[in-house]
């Protein structure tokens, strides 16, 4: 976590519970827009508040000079009151003088916007970086409870109020209030306090109702916002999950399920855009009374002799000047609302603890041979539901130690215990006697290389997935790697090459080819230990064989530890563990155990049974497949070889 993030937390944490205010989330986000370590963004933030009063400052002159060039066009004798050279008195000086005021003004402006843009937007990537950076830290069991989708719409929004706050309160609510306070100066000057009064009560009023009809509608916004996410949650999760909604023919399942969350999003959508309508009418309102209280004022003073007809186009235009960044303020308050909303929901997830901490001064795991031994380990992921009961076993040096087991006997929780996504509750885990509790995350995963059974590949190049592995590595290390696990030979037939793209989740690959891109990656991370979780269980039985060479290559000389499913490529294993029910009830070698007639050999009994069965009817299958087709070529064959072809033309066999 960075520093400027700690503060942010820090701060959060001691407010407690108590809902965030703008002032909160500025004092927030503060670190951010005036970063210690980078004075040309604090000179550069320095410099727009130098423009923006120089602007607010000539957009008080406009209006003078409109008043100027009209009494010098009515002829009023005012006009020799004006504080200015005789040569630019004339009316059409004065008219030239109004349009180059307004051409600096828009100057100003527009550079003080240019100027901050580099603030506003470096707080933003710094903040989205930190929050980026956090959710990697944050546990597996974090992300096993949360649905993407929601997820990453929290965190747009949250980017974009940021973006939000920063820019707005800069380039909107600081210039309206120096604009606020020099028009009320030119009043007390130029006019009396009665014109004060007014444009104060107009603006106090204002406020007063945009604040009060915000707020009415800030609880439609947050409905709508939440169906919103629903809405884009559903969507990702049938996106996400395309084969198996083809696979159930549930498209128009998925449509109603989706159109049910977008006709809720749509009734609110209609109710946010209704009160919006509702505000802005109002605020018109309110504005127009008090510009037309100002302006008659005005008019009274001209009959009396205290005016001039340039007093009344000036106090116009100085209140249709005003009314542009308050129109601003509505919105302003409107979006500042919603973005500290969105703020604090991402905040939220800021402020969720790492399930996994490095202790303090922990030191960097150094591997010999690779060692590993489980002491009396117990684990659940509910305290209701104990998953390991007091696991203990030793995997040696360079010795492949297999867990096998029925479902649900805690196989795959050794393998998440071992990368430190959880911590036991009880007993330890050591690598070469170094406790891993003890060691840095980052140095305990990088000797440990994982092949899991379901391999999911960034939606980026074949050469990207493999490289992933090692991220310097050279393209021969890559390409060698690619031939090790025998993915080189189909790569060579692609027209991209290690170019080519895998598609969302690797979904261009089939099975094999993605898993020979998981043993790749793996080989060139060249990690001196090794764990397979039920590496190959998701395969056909000719394509496991060829996986399970590959496996056996990039085992060689490594402590392995193989999750099984399948016992047939375990039988080779230094020593086989049965788990059941989070215990460890045998272990031995394959023939040791088959002695036994425990455990595991009803398990190979039942394996071998299921093997048997679907290698006659793989058989049956192409024994029937063969009939048919020397049924269809014209073979003799009578009412029984009719049949078969008839139903040959009309369903194909399940072997074709």
């Amino acid at each position: 976590m960075s520093d400027t993030l700690s503060a942010a937390t820090a701060a959060r944490r001691a407010r407690g519970a108590a809902q965030a205010t703008l002032a909160d989330t500025v004092r927030d986000l503060w670190p951010y827009i005036w970063p210690a370590d980078r004075a040309d963004l604090k000179a550069r933030a320095l410099g727009a508040v130098g423009l923006l009063l120089i602007a607010k400052l000539v957009t008080m002159a406009v209006p003078y000079a409109f008043k100027w060039a009209t009494d010098a066009i009515a002829g009023d004798k005012a006009v020799a009151d004006i504080p200015l050279p005789w040569f630019l008195v004339g009316p059409i000086a004065l008219t030239v003088a109004y349009g180059v005021l307004r051409i600096l003004m828009a100057l100003f402006t527009q550079g003080r916007d240019a100027l901050f843009a580099a603030v506003a937007m470096n707080a933003v990537r710094r903040m989205a970086i930190d929050v980026f950076v956090h959710l990697h830290q944050l546990s597996l069991r974090f992300h096993l409870e949360r649905k993407t989708g929601g997820l990453t719409r929290i965190l747009e929004r949250g980017r974009n109020a940021i973006e939000t706050i920063v820019r707005m309160s800069m380039l909107t609510a600081v210039p309206t209030a120096v604009e606020f306070l020099l028009i009320v100066g030119v009043f007390l000057y130029s006019f009396d306090w009665r014109y004060v009064v007014v444009v104060s009560l107009t603006i106090v009023a204002y406020m007063w109702f945009t604040t009060k009809a915000t707020q009415w509608r800030m609880a439609i916004r947050k409905s709508m916002n939440d169906s919103d996410t629903d809405a884009n949650t559903k969507a990702i999760d049938s996106l996400l999950n395309y084969e198996t909604v083809k696979y159930f023919g549930a498209e128009r399942r998925e449509g109603a399920r989706y159109d049910k969350a977008m006709e809720r999003y749509e009734k609110l959508s209609a109710r946010t855009y209704t009160s919006l309508a509702v505000l802005n009418a109002g605020q018109a309102v309110i504005f127009t009374i008090g510009l037309t209280i100002v302006m008659a004022m005005c008019v009274q003073g001209i009959r009396a002799g205290t005016n001039t007809v340039g007093d009344f186009v000036m106090i116009n235009a100085i209140m249709i000047q005003l009314s542009q960044p308050l129109n601003f303020m509505g919105m302003l308050y409107r979006e500042v609302k919603q973005a500290v909303v969105d703020i604090e929901a991402m905040f939220k997830i800021l402020d969720q603890h790492p399930e996994i901490r490095d202790r303090p001064g922990a030191p960097d795991l150094k591997v010999a041979g690779g060692a590993v031994r489980f002491e009396d380990v117990h684990f659940s992921y509910d305290p209701a539901r104990a998953i390991l009961k007091g696991v203990s076993f030793e995997a040696p040096a360079g010795h492949t130690i297999a867990i096998v087991g029925p479902s649900g006997a805690g196989k795959s929780t050794i393998s998440r215990l071992m990368f430190r996504f959880y911590e036991p509750q009880q007993g330890r885990i050591t690598i070469d006697g170094q406790d891993i509790g003890a060691v840095t995350q980052g140095s305990l995963r990088d000797k440990i290389g994982m092949v899991p059974q379901d391999t999911v590949l960034f939606n980026d190049t074949i050469g990207y997935n493999i490289r992933y592995g090692r991220w310097d590595a050279a393209d021969a290390e890559v390409e060698e790697a690619a031939a090790l696990a025998q993915i080189d030979r189909f790569i060579k037939t692609v027209p991209e090459g290690y170019g080519a793209q895998v598609g969302e989740r690797g979904l261009k690959l089939s099975g094999g080819e993605k898993q020979r891109v998981a043993i790749a990656r793996t080989i060139l991370k060249a990690p001196p230990i090794l764990v397979l979780d039920e590496a190959t269980s998701a395969l056909d039985s000719f394509t496991e064989r060829e996986i399970q060479t590959a496996l056996d290559r990039v085992a060689q000389g490594r402590t392995t530890l193989v999750i099984a499913h399948r016992l047939s490529t375990v039988v080779n294993a230094d020593q086989i563990l049965v788990l059941d029910k989070g215990q460890i009830v045998e272990r031995g070698t394959h023939t040791e155990l088959l002695a036994q007639g425990g455990v595991y050999a009803a398990l190979w009994n039942r394996q071998r049974e299921v093997d048997a069965a679907q290698e006659a009817i793989r058989r049956a299958e192409e024994a029937e497949g063969k009939s048919v087709r020397v049924t269809v070529g014209g073979a003799p064959g009578g009412r029984e070889g009719a049949k078969r072809g008839s139903g040959a033309a009309g369903r194909p066999a399940s072997g074709d």
